[in-house]
């Protein structure tokens, strides 16, 4: 949720992002914000004088009631019955200013950045970095869901036969690649300084709203209504939840966390060729990368953590490439996106692994997430994370690319996590 001050006294900068994200009504939604606001500093500002006021009567009453003047002491608690109706309309009129207020502002998404490029589809992103080669495969080469089924590594039909259509089955190998990549991710983010949580993987609405899923991705979440719970669609929910209501202090910064999770998303609407295999599922394992910052260091944190997915994606031997997201295809919650795509030579095309953003004080404001300067002030965080990595198509791009007529080669890095060379 953007900060009210940020709204207040940066209007035409908010507006012109939100523009770059191609926000409907965007001047009717801020100016409707600076409205109720407005009204409600006016509210509060009646509502604190009066309860001084009574605060003021209180004592003056009590004052005259030590020293005998009882009768003055008695003209005064009808004025003090008075204030506290009107006080109590105030207040009343305070909270559904307040109630109002949120309604709009949980409705706006995060301003981008300046650097964010003007744009509205995926086409219009900006390619940024490209490395490593793409390998040229034989005319017999197969996309990754026939390769899962020859060497009997993932298991669709059995998934849809105990869940459904997204909840594929890992075995043999393909159950032991899985656990190589988590334990492989793990090991680098812990040597980069990263803390490792374990998070629960159902989160209550509060730890929801607070990242920003609720209520934007509200029908995209699984959903348990008889105890108001939600399955995570990643492990940033859990994670930086853990820091909601915390005031940091600066020795504490930046906060560093990683955590392996599986994740689940509904992907209502999703279908076609582009969804096939592992290409896009219903729950998938991932790790997750967080930190939180003072604001002035979090562009510099971005581009560590971008350094970070892209030394993992080097060690694995993909063709890569980041892409800076546009206005139009960002998230709801983030100021600035890079992208990290693979190339899978079977399907020939790029498919998405990775999304490294900052998110900078959006998060901060609804987690109430604060640190203590030097000087004693408390000001909002930055927060920020990154897939480091999302495995599905990781697992595709390695079995595509690397695949031969003897088997499919693994990179070297997971020799010793996998114990063997190849599949």
């Amino acid at each position: 949720m953007l900060p009210i001050n940020l709204i207040r006294e940066q209007k035409d900068t908010v507006i012109a992002g939100l523009r770059k994200k191609h926000l409907k009504d965007a001047e009717k939604l801020i100016e409707s914000v600076i409205q109720l606001d407005q009204q409600r500093r006016e509210v509060q500002h009646n509502a604190d004088a009066l309860s001084a006021e009574a605060n003021g009567l209180a004592r003056q009453i009590g004052e005259w009631m030590k020293s005998g003047k009882k009768e003055e002491a008695e003209s005064l608690k009808g004025k003090t019955a008075e204030n506290k109706i009107i006080l109590k309309e105030l207040q009343d009129q305070l909270a559904k200013l307040e109630e109002e207020l949120l309604a709009i502002m949980v409705r706006i998404p995060n301003v981008p950045s300046p650097q964010v490029p003007e744009g509205r589809t995926p086409e219009e992103n900006i390619e940024v970095y490209k490395a490593g080669a793409i390998p040229a495969l034989s005319d017999q080469a197969k996309p990754h869901w026939e390769l899962i089924k020859d060497y009997d590594i993932i298991d669709f039909e059995l998934g849809n036969k105990i869940a459904g259509a997204g909840f594929p089955v890992y075995k043999n190998k393909g159950a032991k690649l899985q656990r190589a990549l988590i334990n492989f991710f793990l090991d680098e983010a812990i040597a980069a300084g990263y803390i490792e949580i374990q998070p629960p993987i159902l989160v209550n609405a509060a730890s929801g709203f607070a990242t920003g899923q609720l209520p934007d991705k509200d029908g995209q979440m699984y959903h348990d209504a008889t105890d108001d719970l939600y399955l995570i669609p990643t492990a940033e929910v859990p994670i930086t939840n853990l820091y909601r209501d915390v005031i940091l202090k600066e020795d504490q910064l930046p906060v560093k966390n990683v955590g392996y999770t599986p994740c689940f998303r509904r992907e209502a609407g999703s279908w076609g060729a582009d969804v096939r295999g592992l290409n896009r599922l219903h729950q998938f394992d991932k790790v997750e990368i967080v930190q939180i910052s003072q604001p002035e260091n979090s562009y510099a944190i971005l581009e560590e953590m971008k350094a970070h997915v892209t030394s993992l994606l080097t060690k694995l031997e993909l063709p890569f490439r980041i892409l800076k997201l546009c206005g139009g295809d960002m998230s709801f919650t983030s100021a600035l996106t890079f992208d990290f795509e693979v190339y899978s030579a079977a399907q020939k095309r790029w498919l998405e692994v990775s999304s490294v953003s900052n998110f900078e004080a959006y998060q901060a404001n609804r987690l109430k997430l604060r640190y203590k300067t030097g000087d004693g002030k408390t000001q909002l965080l930055h927060t920020l994370n990154g897939s480091a990595m999302a495995l599905p198509r990781i697992v595709a791009a390695l079995l595509e690319n690397n695949q031969t007529a003897n088997g499919i080669k693994l990179p070297e890095v997971l020799h010793a996590y996998t114990g063997f060379e190849k599949i």
